[in-house]
C-alpha cells in the first residue's frame, strides 16, 4: 500500500486547452493510484484553481456537507488545526463521509502549512483487512449491511470549532448511509471492508447493542499494524487517496503548532 511520486512538476502537463492535466499522464497516475490505493506527489506548488483542475482530471469533485469551502473555490475545504487548538479535524480512524448516500470515491489533499514535527497521518488497507478474515466470518459479514451517520460524538468534535466558523447548516442528524459491510471496488473488483469506526454504528436490521460486540472485533481488525502504512507530510504534496478500500487517521501530535491542507473529495458510485 502507498506509493511516493517525485521529479513531476503538475503545473508543467496542464492541458490548456481542456483545462486538465494531460491524459496520459493522469492515466499513469490513476494507474498507480488504483494499485497502491494511495500516493503522494511531492513538491508541488499549485493554486486553488490548480488543484481543483487537477482533482478533475481524476473524478468529479463534490462540496463537504457540513463547511463552507473556500471563497470562489466550494469544493475546496479546509482541513484546519490553529496553535490554540487541541482537537484536529477528522482526529479518528475514518473513511470520508460513509454517512451519504454516494460516499467519495477519492479525496485529493494538499498540505499548505505543517507543523515542525508530527502531524502525519496513517493509512489502513482494507483489501487487506477483508482478505485475512476467517472464511467463516466473510460468509457471516457478507450479506450485511452497515449504518452510517455523521453524527457520532466522537467525530462530531473533530469539526465542532471549523462548523462554528465556517458551517454550511447541515444538521449532522440528517445524513444516514446504510451500506454493504463488504464493499466490491468497480474497477478493480476486489472486496474490502467497509466499515469504520468513526461513522458505523450497527448493521441494518439490528440494534446498537447486538451489533456492538461483531463491530468492535471489526474496526480492530481493520486497522491492524500489519495493514497500515504512515504518510509524512511535506509543504507542497498532494496525497490522493481511494475512500472505497482504505481507512485514515490524522494524527494529532502537534499541539501548539498549525496544520493547514485544502482538501477535494471526489463523488463515489453507490457502494455494492
Amino acid at each position: 500500500m502507498g506509493a511516493e511520486i517525485t521529479g513531476i512538476d503538475l503545473k508543467k502537463h496542464f492541458n490548456r486547452s481542456a483545462n486538465r492535466i494531460d491524459s496520459a499522464v493522469m492515466a499513469d497516475i490513476k494507474a498507480v493510484w488504483l494499485e497502491r490505493q494511495l500516493i503522494v506527489i511531492r513538491q508541488q506548488s499549485i493554486t486553488p484553481e490548480q488543484q481543483l483542475r487537477f482533482a478533475e482530471s481524476l473524478g468529479e469533485p463534490d462540496i463537504y456537507p457540513f463547511l463552507q469551502g473556500l471563497d470562489g473555490f466550494p469544493m475546496i475545504t479546509e482541513v484546519l488545526k490553529k496553535e490554540t487548538e487541541t482537537v484536529n479535524f477528522g482526529g479518528v480512524w475514518h473513511s470520508d463521509t460513509t454517512y451519504q448516500s454516494c460516499p467519495p470515491m477519492a479525496t485529493v489533499l494538499y498540505a499548505k502549512e505543517l507543523p515542525p514535527i508530527g502531524g502525519d497521518t496513517l493509512f489502513s488497507n482494507q483489501y487487506a483487512a477483508y482478505e485475512q478474515l476467517s472464511d467463516g466470518l466473510k460468509r457471516t459479514i457478507g450479506p450485511l449491511r452497515g449504518v452510517n451517520i455523521a453524527g457520532k460524538k466522537r467525530v462530531s468534535a473533530t469539526r465542532s470549532e471549523r462548523v462554528k466558523e465556517s458551517g454550511s447548516g447541515i444538521k449532522a442528524e440528517q445524513m444516514i448511509g446504510i451500506h454493504p459491510v463488504v464493499r466490491t471496488h468497480p474497477d478493480t473488483g476486489r472486496k474490502s471492508l467497509f466499515v469504520n469506526p468513526a461513522h458505523t454504528v450497527s448493521f441494518d436490521g439490528w440494534t446498537e447493542s447486538e451489533s456492538a460486540g461483531l463491530l468492535a472485533f471489526l474496526f480492530a481488525h481493520q486497522i491492524a499494524p500489519e495493514f497500515q502504512c504512515r504518510l509524512s507530510w511535506q509543504v507542497g504534496d498532494i496525497a490522493i487517496w481511494d475512500n472505497r478500500c482504505t481507512l485514515h487517521y490524522p494524527l494529532n501530535d502537534y499541539h501548539g503548532y498549525r496544520r493547514l491542507l485544502h482538501r477535494i473529495t471526489l463523488k463515489g458510485e453507490k457502494p455494492v
